[in-house]
């Protein structure tokens, strides 16, 4: 029975051994098989204890051949009796060293196999015991295929040589594109120096008072990196329908006036505008959607099935429920549920790893105050948010509280924590007939 159970198990020995006799007949190999498979796709464990040695080797740019081989497995206790012979037999029996990426291929698709095959137990075991609700189980299930989807190792232990590998490729991108800033660009360039961009599993909260502009440049912001990145950006809207968002982004992409193409009073010339702009906006991968029941998990989920996802936006914290809340659970602590919301953006955000912006609202303690500029504090059941933002940035006009200001149409974007440097303030321009924001030269910094 054991051995009936163990030939159904997704596996290719042959393929195993090819990959590992042509890495031993030609090094040359090893680059482009290490950056197709890892040590925990092999099934034979003498392979996947052979494999490692290589890949181990190959990180610390030792020279790899039989010989080098078998000494560093003997210092790693991995050698036994037997494994000579094995490795010479690896040898002789490989077909081709120039078909190693097609068996690597093979061994990739087993362990892929393996792993949905488990996942699938687990999941079967989960609905077979009922813990926790159908849809915290739909969830769990979802979550562990979207892990194999992306090819991420789910048991969260990582070695420290494939951290420094990708801290590596983050810093040579950031040197290579010219601006010096790793992330994905907001277009507000002083902006983006701060905060060094829009940066992936970054949680970004963009919070102020109502009519300060939090749409407005969240909105500069998701346009701005599909139009740069190429990548797709998701906007959840639980305010506002998409409709409104369109006019918005048509209105600033063409500098005509909103209310202008609300009543559609627009000259020949501002309709070759529109039309371009219109045209301009559409060649990006924007998605919006503007379903105001949406819970954190059903936006994971959305977006979760998108392969080219880049960013996620969503307007706004406090009109979020969380699953309990749709159930009808309406007395829940507001903080607790602020808490669990803010919590699961941030997982979201690491799980999908892309950045996420979320706009917020402050409460009304500013409005006390002689200096209404928007301090951490301001932020409604604000604990739980200030804890797992990696970025908060407040967004205060003076000419919002005072007509006679000196400094009309002028924004301040001030960051209230930045976990990537420095907080301080930044100048943008605000143009209120386009709702849009842009760079001003000057910048300041407290």
């Amino acid at each position: 029975m054991e051995e009936l159970v163990s030939r159904q198990i997704p596996q290719s020995i042959e393929a195993e051994q090819a990959v590992l006799g042509s890495m031993l007949i030609d090094s040359r190999c090893v680059s482009d098989v290490v950056g197709m498979i890892k040590p925990n796709d092999f099934y034979i464990e003498v392979n996947k204890n052979i494999f490692t040695t290589i890949y181990s080797m190959f990180n610390y740019s030792l020279k790899i051949d039989p010989v080098t081989v078998l000494e560093k497995m003997g210092e790693d206790g991995l050698r036994r009796d037997e494994t000579a012979e094995y490795i010479r037999d690896l040898m002789l029996s490989t077909p081709s060293t120039a078909n190693v990426m097609e068996y690597a291929a093979i061994v990739k698709d087993k362990a892929l196999l393996r792993d949905i095959a488990d996942a699938g137990s687990d999941v079967n075991e989960m609905a077979v015991v009922g813990e926790g609700g159908a849809m915290n189980i739909l969830e769990a299930a979802e979550r562990r295929i979207y892990g194999l989807r992306q090819g991420r190792n789910r048991d969260g232990l990582e070695p420290i040589s494939k951290i420094l590998l990708s801290v590596y490729e983050q810093i040579a991108l950031a040197s290579t594109n010219g601006n010096g800033i790793p992330g994905h660009g907001t277009g507000l360039i002083d902006l983006d120096r701060a905060i060094l961009g829009l940066n992936d599993s970054d949680l970004i909260i963009i919070a102020s008072r109502p009519g300060m502009g939090k749409t407005s440049i969240i909105l500069n912001m998701a346009l701005n990196t599909a139009k740069t990145s190429g990548k797709t950006v998701v906007v959840f809207s639980l305010e506002m329908s998409r409709e409104q968002l369109a006019l918005r982004l048509l209105s600033a992409e063409s500098f005509i006036d909103g209310k202008k193409l609300q009543t559609g009073r627009i000259s020949k010339d501002e309709w070759r505008r529109l039309t371009d702009a219109a045209a301009s906006i559409s060649q990006n991968d924007l998605l919006i959607n503007d379903d105001p029941t949406l819970t954190v998990a059903d936006m994971s989920a959305q977006c979760r099935r998108l392969p080219n996802l880049g960013l996620v936006v969503i307007d706004y914290l406090q009109l979020m429920t969380t699953a309990s809340n749709n159930r009808g659970y309406q007395n829940e602590n507001r903080v607790q549920v602020m808490s669990e919301i803010s919590r699961t953006m941030k997982i979201m955000a690491k799980e999908l790893n892309v950045p996420v912006i979320c706009a917020a609202q402050l409460n009304r303690a500013n409005e006390s105050r002689q200096n209404k500029r928007p301090l951490l504090s301001d932020l409604r059941e604000s604990g739980a948010i200030e804890q797992d933002a990696d970025i908060v940035l407040g967004l205060y006009r003076d000419d919002y509280y005072n007509a006679e200001t000196e400094f009309p149409n002028t924004a301040e974007c001030i960051i209230l924590k930045n976990r990537r440097g420095e907080t301080g303030m930044i100048e943008l321009q605000w143009m209120p007939e386009y709702t849009t924001f842009s760079s001003l030269e000057r910048r300041y910094t407290e």
